[in-house]
């Protein structure tokens, strides 16, 4: 695994947005249609400003799967991840070839359907986050390490909940879904490559916890440290608590 650190959070979404297109072209060279895992939430959003700016992309040929999904909200609401897809990303784009994961429908059969369309041949890149708890898509501490299912329902815990008001997704916490839709651990993993986008001062904890103590389902990230195709993006604030011998290789 390797860290890089940028000194804001333009430069590191253009360094992974220019990554990112690297992984797809390659994917498209070696004669695949290039199979994308997707994550989202305001950490995201310079990185995915830079990706759909590059015109180097076929985007007609790239297949996009969606990381998570709260179960019970509706596609209009603003916090909607689906949401967040069709207007960053799908729609600027033209990606005809998406699997979103539908919260208003029964979690069980999402989980099925789109699991089953995922499990079908490998992903060629992930792009991925890291929750303020250390979390791994909607995978919060403990995280289930075991499970080979591509898809699960799983329960948000507070500090989750709080991390969605806190960045103005939702009013109050009343209104945070406690359940959702997450792609599982071991199914992230299963990613040719994965990028991991992390800026901005209020992960610094969790990074240190992730890539400086032991590799946990208390630290749900921190199994990103036993893909050696993975990638992390800091920023000189999301990176502030690591030991500066750490942001090079780990």
């Amino acid at each position: 695994m390797i860290l890089r650190v940028f000194d804001e959070k333009r430069s590191l979404g253009q360094a992974a947005a220019s990554l990112a297109a690297t992984r797809i072209r390659e994917a498209a060279a070696a004669g695949r249609a290039p199979r994308i895992i997707a994550a989202t939430g305001a950490s995201q959003f310079e990185f995915l400003d830079a990706l759909t700016a590059d015109r180097s992309i076929d985007w007609g040929e790239v297949e996009l799967f969606h990381l998570d999904e709260y179960v019970g909200l509706s596609v209009d609401h603003p916090a909607s991840f689906r949401r967040f897809l069709l207007d960053r990303l799908i729609n600027k784009v033209g990606i005809e070839r998406h699997h979103l994961l539908d919260g208003e429908a029964s979690p069980e059969s999402v989980c099925r359907d789109v699991g089953a369309a995922l499990a079908s041949s490998p992903v060629d890149v992930a792009f991925v986050g890291i929750g303020e708890n250390g979390h791994l898509a909607f995978n919060d501490p403990p995280a289930d390490f075991a499970t080979e299912e591509p898809y699960i329902v799983v329960r948000l815990d507070e500090a989750c909940r709080r991390q969605q008001v806190g960045e103005g997704w939702f009013r109050d916490l009343s209104e945070v879904p406690e359940q959702a839709i997450s792609m599982s651990i071991r199914q992230i993993l299963k990613a040719r490559s994965i990028l991991c986008i992390v800026p901005d001062s209020r992960k610094a904890e969790a990074v240190k916890a992730c890539f400086e103590g032991e590799v946990s389902p208390m630290t749900p990230a921190s199994i990103l440290r036993t893909h050696s195709e993975t990638t992390v993006f800091l920023d000189r604030p999301s990176a502030a608590l690591l030991k500066p011998e750490l942001l090079s290789h780990v």
